[in-house]
């Protein structure tokens, strides 16, 4: 469902927002533009926020650019100080999409538009736009590499499963675990799919702060607590950090030794390790997320803001914060698996080959 077909509308869809990117405001007269990203720990922010940037730099904005460690006041006050040096329109991805509501009182009385980045803003008027990806196509692509690797569309089964979820902070984690289960859950109700643990919902599976270690040492009870004798043959991962820990857990009980087999795991970010570890068979799949195309789209929506027009948007409806329903981009993410990666991930110039050896 998500194959060729995926790829072929990701590259119309990148050529598409090059075109959106391209008429820019008139001049952009060296505007400061703050970007608040959430931390280091994961590459693919460093990548957002590098790629955003560069194209600011080159279209003759000031960027203030900004990570707070995964620290909800450090991003408040990072936020409070760019406001206080005058910026004209911020960039945030949020750590904590509950906690800005008091900070962008005062963007929203200083004029300052908001453009949330990737995770929904809530609880608060003063979020002009959101830029992000499909997140609930996120889920269901998240879903498929699991069910096409099981074969489960071919009757094959039944197996069991484990549900990981994202930080119960971040909107996007709700959007990709329900996206998810949209798929899976007709093959749980027929049994073809069985979550030994019982544990469903993000109130029992989500992962605070998407931390790996907190992922592994669930998996490891997961694994002592259901799993003595039985097998278990898929995870739902919601991130390649998360997926890279699951994968540590299962081998440290011989999963990939011998004739046992390592469980089909997904992920998502195509983080350098995680490609790595599907072109060598232990990973089963990552959704790639191509960060150049939301910097691109984050800064036309910049460009038509200065020039006193409204962004171009494709979504109106979907994401309602709890005070507005905000006017959102979203881009069409692609599955990548062992089969895949090269031509979605090297042919498309987002690593070299070099990188994955």
């Amino acid at each position: 469902m998500f194959g060729t077909w995926s790829f072929l509308r990701f590259t119309f869809g990148a050529a598409l927002l090059g075109c959106l990117a391209a008429p820019s405001a008139q001049a952009a007269g060296g505007d400061p533009i703050g970007v608040a990203m959430p931390t280091k720990s994961s590459q693919r922010w460093i990548d957002d926020g590098n790629n955003i940037v560069k194209l600011l730099w080159a279209k003759g904005y000031k960027p203030d650019l900004q990570y707070a460690d995964d620290d909800i006041p450090t991003q408040l006050a990072q936020i409070e100080n760019m406001l206080t040096k005058g910026v004209k329109i911020l960039v945030i991805a949020s750590i904590d999409g509950t906690t800005l509501s008091d900070v962008l009182a005062k963007a929203g009385e200083r004029g300052v538009k908001v453009i949330a980045y990737d995770r929904l803003i809530k609880g608060t008027p003063n979020v002009d736009y959101y830029a992000t990806f499909d997140n609930y196509i996120v889920g269901v692509q998240q879903a498929t590499s699991i069910v096409d690797a099981l074969g489960l569309k071919e009757g094959k089964g039944p197996f069991n499963i484990e549900l990981f979820g994202g930080s119960p902070d971040d909107n996007n984690a709700y959007f990709f675990y329900d996206g998810a289960l949209s798929v899976l859950k007709p093959y749980i109700d027929s049994r073809k799919l069985v979550v030994r643990s019982g544990q469903f919902g993000m109130d029992k599976v989500s992962t605070l702060r998407w931390d790996p270690a907190t992922a592994q040492a669930r998996m490891d009870n997961l694994l002592s607590a259901f799993y003595g004798n039985a097998h278990l043959d898929a995870v739902l991962s919601p991130y390649d950090g998360i997926s890279t820990a699951i994968i540590s857990s299962v081998k440290g009980v011989g999963y990939g030794s011998g004739t046992v087999k390592l469980p089909v795991v997904s992920g998502q970010d195509a983080e350098l390790q995680a490609v790595k570890s599907i072109i060598a068979g232990e990973q089963t799949a990552t959704i790639f997320k191509d960060t150049r195309e939301l910097a691109k789209v984050t800064v036309a929506m910049i460009d038509a803001i200065e020039g006193g027009h409204r962004p171009e948007i494709n979504d109106d409806k979907t994401y309602d914060n709890g005070k507005k329903v905000v006017p959102s981009y979203l881009l069409t993410p692609v599955i990548v698996t062992k089969a895949n990666w090269k031509p979605a991930l090297v042919d498309s110039g987002y690593y070299t080959l070099d990188q994955l050896r």
